[in-house]
Parts: structure tokens; sequence; C-alpha cells
């Protein structure tokens, strides 16, 4: 039996979801443990305060900065609009005036004698998070945010770029190894979701774009079409922050890479079903995978109490996956690079790799039947 841990890659139709919705400071949670929410449902709130802006008011006036506070027209509170007079001095019997004007509509935070500068706080903006999946909400974190949690069905990808978005699920190919191509993508696909195969270019996502499209599901791309789609080469921080009008999950990699069967299965068993999708993708310590989410009859199962009801809960945390004769696994590591297939043995003794080194391996049955050894770090596990 072996004792060897291995990420994980989720495709299943059926699994329990916990997505937590945090605020990035302080503010307010607007629904209850128990309550429905759909994907555009705002489960909190807040005020990110304003920019500070400088009115060098002396200054303008002509004054040393002591002699500013008798010369304003407002005071510290006050709420003031763009151009508004906020001080003046008259001079030579009064024939000559002197104006400060605000420079940004806002609240008066700040007046200095010593600086002879006058602090306009511009208005706050509203920061909104929503719930981002269809489902209950199960837990509430007073002032910080909440847990949503539902049953659906859940595909994570290798790699992806762009943020949250959501839309009816449409596959728009016949097969998992035919690629999306701009001639399949039409105007009615606005708002929507689109399923490929093997590959998308540069090209197919910008007429996806164009159309309106929410997201693009493929098996993978060639790295420069992703580039030219961008406008920029793509570091190693995390994504899905990137300015783009759709958001884009790779299920298998990068080049062209058939989509696996049992993903591809899964995505046109769910065609026309409200989908979230969110590309964010961290690849270093505390991983991050791209994500489809498709919240089934579980949302249904759920009562107020955010418990579902008649069918066992599931652990919050997920127990780490083993590797064992028939795991289902991905290889992520060339010359198999996305590869699917299962555990076929699991030699105890480490084994010298072409590279050199002396590692732990097994050997892998792939999908059309090919035996190949690899060493175990360069395989993830598909959960199911």
């Amino acid at each position: 039996m072996a004792s060897a841990y291995t990420p994980g890659l989720t495709v299943s139709p059926d699994t329990l979801i916990r997505r937590t919705r945090r605020l990035p400071l302080k503010g307010e949670v607007v629904v209850r443990v128990g309550d429905r929410v759909g994907p555009e449902t705002v489960v909190a709130r807040a005020l990110l305060p304003g920019v500070m802006r400088t009115v060098k008011a002396a200054e303008t006036l002509g004054l040393e900065p002591h002699e500013l506070p008798p010369a304003l027209r407002i005071r510290q509170g006050d709420t003031v609009t763009a151009g508004q007079v906020i001080g003046e001095t008259r001079s030579l019997f009064g024939l000559f005036r002197s104006e400060c004007r605000a420079s940004v509509s806002g609240t008066i935070e700040l007046i200095s004698p010593t600086t002879g500068h006058v602090g306009i706080r511009e208005a706050p903006t509203p920061v909104e998070v929503t719930a981002y999946v269809r489902g209950t909400v199960a837990e509430v974190h007073p002032g910080e945010g909440v847990v949503v949690e539902t049953h659906g069905a859940l595909v994570q990808g290798i790699f992806g770029v762009g943020g949250e978005r959501q839309g009816l699920l449409r596959v728009v190919v016949s097969d998992p190894g035919e690629p999306l191509e701009e001639g399949s993508i039409r105007p009615e696909h606005k708002g929507q979701i689109l399923v490929g195969g093997a590959s998308v270019t540069g090209g197919a996502l910008r007429r996806a774009a164009e159309a309106g499209a929410a997201g693009v599901i493929v098996g993978a791309i060639v790295d420069q079409e992703l580039i030219e789609f961008l406008g920029y080469d793509i570091g190693v921080a995390i994504t899905g922050n990137e300015a783009i009008d759709l958001t884009l999950v790779l299920t298998e990699g990068f080049g062209s890479i058939r989509m696996a069967e049992r993903t591809f299965r899964l995505l046109r068993s769910l065609d026309g079903q409200e989908a979230s999708i969110n590309g964010a993708t961290q690849i270093r310590a505390g991983v991050i995978r791209p994500e489809v989410v498709v919240p089934g009859s579980g949302v249904q199962a759920f009562g107020r109490s955010g418990v579902q009801e008649g069918r066992p809960q599931r652990p919050n945390a997920r127990t780490p996956e083993r590797l064992d004769i028939g795991t289902p696994i991905r290889i992520i590591r060339e010359p198999y690079f996305g590869r699917l297939g299962r555990v076929a043995a699991l030699p105890a003794e480490p084994q010298v790799v072409p590279s050199g080194a002396v590692v732990r391996v097994l050997e892998a049955e792939l999908e059309g039947g090919e035996r190949v050894i690899v060493p175990r770090a360069n395989v993830e596990i598909v959960a199911g």
C-alpha cells in the first residue's frame, strides 16, 4: 500500500462546495445563516475610504499658515463640491480679492495652521461582495464575510485567467478533441460560458469577448495565443485580476491537448445550466485552482438551518488523497503532460529516471492502454 500523497484535481458531478466570501476591510454582512442566495446576491458590503486631496490654501491666498483659519469659509467636517470657494482674502480697501477653491468634492478633514493646507477627503467607494454561487449561507463572520455552501458539479482546471463570472453553460463543439474556432461563436452566445475541446486561438477568444461571452473552457491554449489575447506575458503570480472581458479556464494545460473525456462528458451533461466560473490561479504555496461550479439538486436540499437535509454532511476539509492501484491521475510534467490514466503499479523501491535522479515512481496506464513509468511527484490525483 502506497503512503505518498499528491494534490487532487476535482472533476465531480456532485460534491459539497463551500466558498468563503470575504470583504477586503471591515464592513457589514447583510445576510443570515440559512439565507438562500443567488450568484449576484450581495452578502456583505463596506466603504473604502476616499483619497485625501491636499489644497495649498495659505499659499494660494498669499497668507502665512497661521493666518489661514480666519480667511476660510468652511470648517472641519463640512461637505464641499469641486470648484467651491473655500477661502478668500481682500486687499487695498477691498478692491483686490484672492480666492481658494476646492479641487475635488468631498469632506473637509484637515485644516492645518502649521502648513496652511486644507485636506479634502473624497467620497468613499462602496465595496460589495456577492455570493458567487447559488446556494445557502452556511456561516457568517460578522464584519468580515460569509461562507456559501451548495451541492453541485465542480470542474477544476490547470490554469486560468479572468475573474468571477456567471452564465449559462453552452457546449459548442461535438468532440473533446475539436478546437474552439471563431466560426463557432455567434451573437446568441452573449452572456454564456462556452465549452470547446482541445484548444482555442487568440482570435476565437477575441471573437468570444466581442460577442459578450462570459467565459471559455477548453483543454489548452498555445502560450503565444494567450499572450496575444492579453497583450502581455503573464507572470507567475496569482491570476484572476486581468482586465479582460471574459474568463478562460484550461482543463489540461498549454499547447493543444484533447480535453479529458470524463471532463467533456460532464460539461456536456450540464449544457444549458447556470454556472459560475473563476480563472484565478496560483501554482505556488497555497494553490488556487481555476474552476467551474454548477449548482445542482443539492441547492434545493438545504433548509434554513444551512445544513443539508436528507443527506449526511460531508466534512468541511478534504482528507488528503492517497495513491493506490486504480487511482485516476493526470500527469503534470513532460513528456506525458496533460495525459490521463490510472495507477497500474506502485514499485516500492526508488528508481533512476531519465534526468538521472533517483526517485519513487509509479506505473500508469494511460487512456488508450499505453503504460509508462513516471515519478510520483509528476502526477496529481483526479478527485471525483
